[in-house]
């Protein structure tokens, strides 16, 4: 029987691949990730700027960034991995940045969230989304307004002067209502007239804490909590950054590969 030829050295050279099928589609799926999380700090913000600007900024920060990692995984592109790559980093390091600033000047950030608020407060009926996060806020914290429920005047429905024509006048939204046990149906029109009361009066119906000072006195008895969450919004980060440059390497090594057989394809063996 005759013996079956070996195959060329060469050949099995040009089948071998130092790219590794695992990283590579697992940097893909990465961009999932990252863009879900991406998503998530950006709804966490978005009190700071009008939400509708700030989804299109996300949106499209989002999509470059992920094309450049989906495609530059899939096209084992250098040159799109690096630039995916040095966005993560320069994301990461602009977020740990704010995390220290804010711990450091944490009196600084204070006024930096009563602002935000402020500004929440005053185009609450301009934006639903907008509306429905304070609301979601004010619940979840059991509180109303920024400092005190009658920050409330400051918005153009809820203001308490004479000459506001608005049904709400001198009314807080519903959301600073105090929930009554085994309540079935929301009152929407319990925070009616609130502003015009004392604190004490308007206590028995409405949340008159300030969200400022129940997000401070939060934050400060649920630091370990903060710290996983942000460690847990970083480390899809690293993953990405780390994928990365393992791809990068990989196909830098195969790139030689491919250029060494070149060179030596008609040597002898």
């Amino acid at each position: 029987m005759a013996r079956r030829a070996a195959a060329p050295a060469g050949s099995l050279m040009d089948d071998f691949s130092f790219v590794s099928p695992v990283a590579k589609y697992a940097l893909f799926f990465f961009n999932l990730l990252f863009w879900v999380t991406l998503v998530t700090e950006a709804a966490m913000a978005c009190l700071a700027l009008d939400p509708a600007i700030l989804l299109i900024m996300v949106g499209v920060l989002a999509f470059l960034i992920t094309f450049c990692g989906c495609v530059g995984s899939l096209w084992e592109n250098i040159c799109l991995l690096q630039v995916f790559s040095v966005c993560l980093t320069i994301i990461f390091l602009l977020q740990l940045a704010a995390g220290v600033l804010g711990f450091v000047f944490s009196d600084k950030a204070r006024g930096k969230v009563s602002e935000i608020i402020s500004r929440a407060i005053v185009h609450y009926r301009d934006d639903p989304d907008l509306q429905n996060l304070m609301d979601f806020g004010q619940k979840e914290f059991s509180c109303c307004g920024g400092i005190s429920y009658k920050d409330w005047s400051q918005n153009l429905y809820f203001n308490c002067t004479a000459a506001n024509p608005s049904r709400e006048r001198c009314s807080v939204p519903f959301s600073c209502c105090l929930r009554r046990a085994g309540q079935a149906v929301i009152n929407t029109m319990c925070g009616h007239g609130m502003q015009a009361r004392g604190s004490l009066e308007a206590g028995a119906f409405i949340h008159t804490r300030g969200c400022i000072d129940r997000l401070a006195s939060w934050s400060h008895g649920n630091l370990v909590l903060l710290g996983a969450t942000a460690l847990g919004l970083a480390l899809p980060q690293l993953v990405g950054i780390i994928l990365a440059q393992l791809l990068t390497t990989q196909i830098r090594d195969q790139v030689k590969l491919h250029l060494y057989n070149q060179q030596h394809r008609a040597d002898p063996w």
